[in-house]
Parts: C-alpha cells; sequence; structure tokens
C-alpha cells in the first residue's frame, strides 16, 4: 500500500477508497472498500471504549480497593467523554500530539505487563493446555485466537492517510520515510507483543485474562499506572481510527445530502458517532470475544487480502513470480481468516453473554 500511494505519475491515492476505485472502477471499487473500512474503524472504536472503561475500572479498583465497586457502564462512559472533547480536532495533524503519547504509553504498559509478570513468577497449579474441556471448543477458541491476532495488525486500513501528511517531491517520494516508518513501527510492535505473550502465557497458563494487566494485582502503584497509560493509549488510538470515519460522514452529507459544512454539522456528526460507539460498548463489554468476531470479519479483508487482489490488479506481477505466489498466498490466509474466525469470536461472545445481564 506504501508502494501503491504514488504509483501513477502526479497522483497521490489519500484514501483506501480511491486506490480501490483505480482497481476495481468509480462504483465497484467504492461498493468494495468503504463498507469494510468503514466496518474495521467503527469495530475498532467500540473496542476501544470497551477497553477504556476496563482500565479505568481496574485503576480505581487497585487505587482504592476499599471503595464501593463502580459497574463498567459507568467507566465506558468516563472514558467517552474525553472523546467527545477530542473528536473536534480538525485532522490527523492535529491529533499528531496525542498519537505520539499513545505510541509511548503503548510501549509503556507492555513493558510494565511483561515484566511484572516476570516478576510474579509462575503461578501455582498452572496449566498450559487448552481451556476449552471439549473438542468442538477447542477448535472454537483457536479460530477466535486467529481473530485476534488478525486484529492486533490493523494498521493497513488508515496508512494511505497517514501517508497522505507526508510532503512528497519527485526526488524525494513519501515512500521513503514512510517505509521507514513502517518499519520501525512493527519493529515496535513485535517488541511490544511478544514479551507480554510468551511470559504472560508462561506465568499464568491458560487461567491469564484476556487483557493481561487485569490478571496482575501488585505492585498496585505499578499496575495502576499501566492501565492508567492504557486509557491514553486508547484515548489516541480512537481518534486515528475515528478521523477517517468523521471524513467520510462529513464528506456524504455535504456533498450528497447538500448540508452546509458548518461548525454546528461537525458537532451533531462527531458527537453522534461517539456517542454510538458508547452505547455499542456498553452494550456487548466483550473484550476477547469482539476482538475475535471483527478480527476476522473485518480485518481480515482490508489487512490481508484486499491489497494483495488491489496489487495484483494494477501491478500485474509475471504469473508464477515471487510476487505473484506471496500475494495469492496472503489472499488465501486472509480469506480463511475472514470465514473462520468470526465463528469462534461469536461463539464466544454467546458463551460470555449468557451470564451478563445487559444495562444492569
Amino acid at each position: 500500500m506504501v508502494e501503491m500511494h504514488e504509483m501513477v505519475p502526479g497522483k497521490r491515492f489519500d484514501r483506501y477508497h480511491e486506490l480501490g476505485q483505480y482497481a476495481f472502477g468509480e462504483k465497484l471499487g467504492l461498493y468494495i472498500v468503504v463498507p469494510q473500512q468503514l466496518i474495521v474503524e467503527v469495530s475498532l472504536c467500540i473496542v476501544y471504549m470497551v477497553t477504556g472503561g476496563q482500565s479505568l475500572k481496574k485503576f480505581h479498583d487497585t487505587v482504592c480497593s476499599s471503595c464501593k465497586s463502580i459497574k463498567l457502564t459507568y467507566f465506558i462512559m468516563i472514558f467517552a467523554t474525553a472523546e467527545f472533547v477530542l473528536s473536534h480536532l480538525p485532522n490527523f495533524d492535529s491529533i499528531s500530539g496525542v498519537s505520539l503519547a499513545a505510541a509511548v504509553m503503548s510501549i509503556s504498559y507492555s513493558t510494565i505487563a511483561w515484566s511484572a509478570s516476570l516478576a510474579k513468577g509462575v503461578q501455582e497449579d498452572v496449566q498450559y493446555g487448552y481451556k476449552a474441556t471439549t473438542t468442538p471448543g477447542t477448535v472454537f477458541g483457536f479460530l477466535s485466537g486467529l481473530g485476534d491476532v488478525a486484529f492486533a495488525y490493523s494498521g493497513h486500513n488508515v496508512v494511505l492517510e497517514i501517508q497522505a501528511t507526508i510532503q512528497s517531491t519527485p526526488e524525494r517520494p513519501s515512500k521513503g520515510p514512510m517505509w521507514k516508518g513502517v518499519v520501525v513501527a512493527y519493529i515496535i510492535i513485535a517488541l511490544c507483543y511478544f514479551p507480554v505473550a510468551l511470559i504472560g502465557y508462561w506465568m499464568f497458563g491458560n487461567s491469564v485474562k484476556d487483557n493481561i494487566l487485569i490478571s496482575l494485582e501488585k505492585p498496585a502503584w505499578l499496575i495502576a499506572m499501566a492501565n492508567m497509560f492504557v486509557v491514553v493509549h486508547v484515548i489516541g488510538s480512537y481518534q486515528v481510527y475515528a478521523m477517517p470515519v468523521f471524513d467520510m460522514m462529513e464528506t456524504l452529507l455535504v456533498k450528497k445530502l447538500e448540508f452546509n459544512p458548518t461548525r454546528t454539522l461537525r458537532f451533531i456528526v462527531r458527537n453522534a458517532y461517539v456517542a454510538f460507539t458508547m452505547f455499542i460498548g456498553i452494550t456487548f463489554p466483550f473484550f476477547g470475544g469482539l476482538l475475535g468476531f471483527f478480527g476476522g470479519l473485518a480485518y481480515a479483508p482490508t489487512t490481508y487480502y484486499l491489497p494483495c487482489v488491489i496489487w495484483l490488479i494494477v501491478m500485474k506481477p509475471r504469473r508464477y513470480s515471487l510476487s505473484w505466489w506471496i500475494n495469492w498466498f496472503c489472499i488465501v490466509i486472509g480469506v480463511l481468516l475472514m470465514v473462520l474466525a468470526p465463528i469462534g469470536g461469536m461463539r464466544q461472545i454467546i458463551i460470555q453473554a449468557k451470564d451478563y445481564k445487559f444495562y444492569s
């Protein structure tokens, strides 16, 4: 996608759907890309609502263990108030400071997660086998896990929008610094994820929570700080994925429905969107199940195989060449993920919903 951003001389594909339209045609490109991209961005915002609320609750319960318990619903609403304010920043450039803070927080809480797990040591009666006791349960758990992995690498959905903010000249095209940014970003992601996954599982086994910071209790000050880092991270990340949605909604209302592009319109549209994601997050606060379901349903197409399909159509690599084989391999894996992972995620949501009282 970084390479395809400026593949047509004198033109930049600043939006995912613009690239889709170039590859598939004006109408078909919109119908293929926009719904999938919207599902990705909206689902991420919903998951961030749940994550932010859970982390705020954990922070409160850790700092004030003797205080009266407050329901998760209220913490999600508290988290949403920050998004109501930040959603009125005008564009990607204006949230660069928030994004930087989010990135630093992400590295910080990941480091705290694996180092605190290591300090806690291997738990008594730790079990490393499958959590499920039946074969169907094991299979569905595996499928949901695939969705979790797919969810973790979802930056492709806004990569063109981010690259569009980088200055570009014929001598110094934007793909140069963008490639460096992508490589560094994925190295940092790997350094964050792998120690948490390996050390966390080593210490807690299959009893580890969907969010490992919920499994950790001591030292209280460190776990409270880590959960606050998570809150800052998802506050910033929410805006990164909400900005393209705001852009689409406002463009539709102004160009298609002929609304006046006023501050009032922006105020209503953005607040309505934040309220919608808050409501869904309060209704379905199932972190693990949501990851598996959306990871397969939405992220697999836009992340794993749609870019490869576009590459094959536009770049036309020689049949049976290395590029041709790699792209087809990713397409097959992506389609399998899209079909199988949501099944496991949906089952997990259903199981968790059995004991959950909605709006309790």
